[in-house]
């Protein structure tokens, strides 16, 4: 996919009125400090469109990233570990559910989990919710460069199971110093829009 554009075009909060959009969204959930932003700064070829920071919680959001004029990335606020409060937290899950349930224009939904750890047990609740609601997750297993290549396929194996994915449900993994995955990712939003 060649990016012609990519602009932060809508920041909603805990009260706002999420957009009704007239294009196709793709959704990037995960926990804090997972990789979501670099991700996105990753598929975009931009360094820092999506601001990242090594403090978990950075993204407090739900930001629609308009590509190309054609679609949106969505990249939701992380859930899990963040140096807020329990309530502040409540409040972000209940944001993250609401724009799950109620966007028009969402056909794809991307979760992420780190490669290097076990599905935690927010990843699974995240995983079985998103299924409830109607979504294959595909899931992107990060930190890519964080692993030897021999520990790859454990790892994954690992995610798969702790999640209860069948054979043929997707995962890529990735590496945002890399960008190892990126074009494999990119051919399947591709083949999905």
């Amino acid at each position: 996919m060649v990016i012609k554009s990519a602009t932060l075009e809508t920041v909603c909060g805990i009260t706002s009125t999420l957009p009704r959009n007239n294009k196709v969204e793709i959704a990037f959930a995960g926990k804090s400090n997972v990789g979501k932003s670099s991700l996105i700064n990753g598929l975009l070829n931009r360094k820092a469109l999506a601001r990242t920071s090594s403090t978990p919680g950075k993204t407090q959001t739900i930001n629609f990233y308009n590509i190309n004029e054609s679609f949106y990335f969505v990249d939701l606020p992380g859930y899990g570990y963040a140096k807020v409060s329990v309530k502040e937290r409540e409040k972000w899950g209940k944001m993250i559910e609401r724009y799950l349930n109620n966007s028009e224009k969402l056909v794809l939904v991307f979760l992420l989990i780190d490669i290097r750890h076990e599905p935690s047990a927010n990843d699974k609740l995240m995983y079985d919710w998103i299924v409830q609601n109607g979504f294959s997750p595909v899931i992107i297993a990060t930190k890519l460069d964080k692993i030897k290549r021999s520990q790859i396929q454990k790892n994954t194996s690992v995610i798969r199971k702790a999640l209860g994915m069948d054979q043929d449900d997707i995962m890529f993994t990735f590496s945002a110093q890399t960008k190892q995955g990126r074009d494999e990712i990119w051919a399947y939003i591709e083949s999905m829009m």
